[in-house]
């Protein structure tokens, strides 16, 4: 038997001997992310709109405010691009360590922005400028974390490893929720500073276990067998749209729903005074609390029967709970409405973010991985930023319908999606891994 051939069943069996930190460490980005998504949120609805645009009335301030979280999500597909174009040339690595500086610094920074009371029109325009630059970093950073996570670990369980970076999905709501709980009666500027000057903590953690981590074994394989390529991006345009285009809708089912739970429902609770904020807020927690569990089961749970199946169930799902959602809420009793976000994230949401780890990184090569997965997860993320948006405006038109039909809408795109997307990971996958293992004995 060859050294590669043994190389490979040893890799196959137990993956590298730094999957778990490289798992982690990943983790520790999108946890960064998705904290900064609902922090800034959060302050943008609470605090920006009179500390960064007080010469406008108080709606228009708040508009400008939720504009320059936009900005944002506009720049992560260029993110998405330049830092997949960079893992698949380079090594996934250097995006790795790079786009968590870049992040981290980001997000630090906007703790420590001068308002407009001290700097004039300074204040907005830096705080538009650091938005570019996080959204730039936020793009390239899932990219790198999760092809990173998906090639050290052991190939029977590349689902329960990727899974744990995406539980930083829920972590980060967590978190930012519990931040923003403990510093709400303070009534004052560092209301809003603390909650990300606290990141701070995350980044200097994942940036060390980060620079310890070795290089993906996938990566340096492919390029000892000289097979890189000299535009990853271009190629993975040009070879394999489909899967960028499939990857698209995949990615709309889990993110649009999200923010339909996390970022509108809590104001349509409160606003229609069906129950208390403490209600809605409750129930976010303990279904973040139970989806840093959920999304790593659901990822082991594709291992076992394959991506595919757990997908095309949660976006039907996710079809079937429109109206039951609303209908739920509109009870107005409090068990009922903490129920709806558990079905609606720890369920739901978190059965698509645990198979997405591996069934995106399954459907590319090896030297074209990193720049088809990113590009189709961040243009979804850009698409899927507009969510709660065109959720208040059917709100406004329809009522409460009309929200559950986009709800249901990004479900059955997700349906769609997956009915046109190959098994990466059938039984067929799974004998053959077997036999390589086996092989190797």
């Amino acid at each position: 038997m060859s050294t590669l051939t043994q190389a490979q069943s040893r890799q196959a069996e137990y993956g590298s001997p730094d999957k778990l930190k490289v798992a982690i460490g990943s983790a520790v980005g999108t946890t960064i992310e998705n904290y900064d998504f609902l922090a800034y949120g959060t302050a943008a609805a609470l605090y920006f709109g009179s500390a960064f645009f007080p010469g406008q009335d108080p709606l228009a301030a708040t508009l400008l405010a939720f504009a320059t979280l936009a900005v944002g999500f506009a720049m992560r597909p260029l993110g998405g691009l330049i830092g997949g174009y960079l893992g698949d040339k380079y090594g996934r690595k250097p995006v790795l360590v790079g786009a968590l500086l870049v992040m981290g610094g980001a997000t630090f920074l906007i703790g420590v922005l001068p308002t407009y009371q001290q700097v004039g029109v300074l204040a907005p325009i830096l705080l538009v400028a650091i938005r570019i630059i996080q959204g730039l970093a936020f793009g390239a950073e899932w990219g790198g974390a999760i092809m990173m996570t998906f090639e050290h670990a052991p190939w029977r369980q590349r689902g329960r490893y990727t899974g744990i970076p995406q539980a930083g999905v829920p972590l980060g709501l967590l978190l930012a929720n519990l931040v923003f709980l403990a510093t709400t009666g303070w009534n004052n500027e560092w209301s809003w500073r603390v909650p990300f000057l606290a990141s701070s903590i995350l980044i200097i953690a994942g940036i060390i276990i980060r620079l310890k981590v070795s290089e993906s074994p996938e990566f340096e394989e492919t390029k000892a067998k000289g097979e890189l390529v000299k535009n990853p991006l271009l190629t993975v345009i040009r070879d394999d749209w489909r899967n960028i285009l499939r990857v698209i809708g995949l990615r709309l089912a889990e993110s649009g729903g999200f923010y339909v739970i996390v970022t509108y429902l809590l104001s349509y609770i409160t606003s229609n005074k069906i129950a208390d904020r403490q209600t809605g807020l409750t129930g976010l927690v303990l279904a973040a609390a139970l989806g840093v569990v959920t999304t790593i089961l659901w990822g082991r749970f594709t291992d076992n029967v394959g991506r595919r199946k757990v997908y095309i169930a949660g976006s039907a799902g996710i079809i079937l709970f429109g109206v039951p959602l609303f209908l739920l809420v509109n009870t107005g009793v409090p068990f009922l409405i903490v129920l709806v976000y558990i079905i609606g994230l720890p369920i739901l949401h978190d059965m698509l973010a645990g198979a997405q780890g591996a069934w995106f990184s399954e459907l590319f090569h090896a030297n074209t991985r990193t720049s088809g997965a990113s590009i189709g997860y961040q243009f979804s993320a850009a698409i899927s930023g507009f969510i709660p948006l065109i959720a208040a405006a059917t709100a406004a038109a329809w009522g409460w319908g009309g929200v559950s039909i986009v709800y249901m809408g990004c479900g059955a795109i997700g349906l769609v999606a997956a009915l046109a997307t190959r098994e990466t990971w059938s039984r067929r996958e799974r004998g053959a891994v077997d036999q390589l293992i086996a092989s190797g004995k």
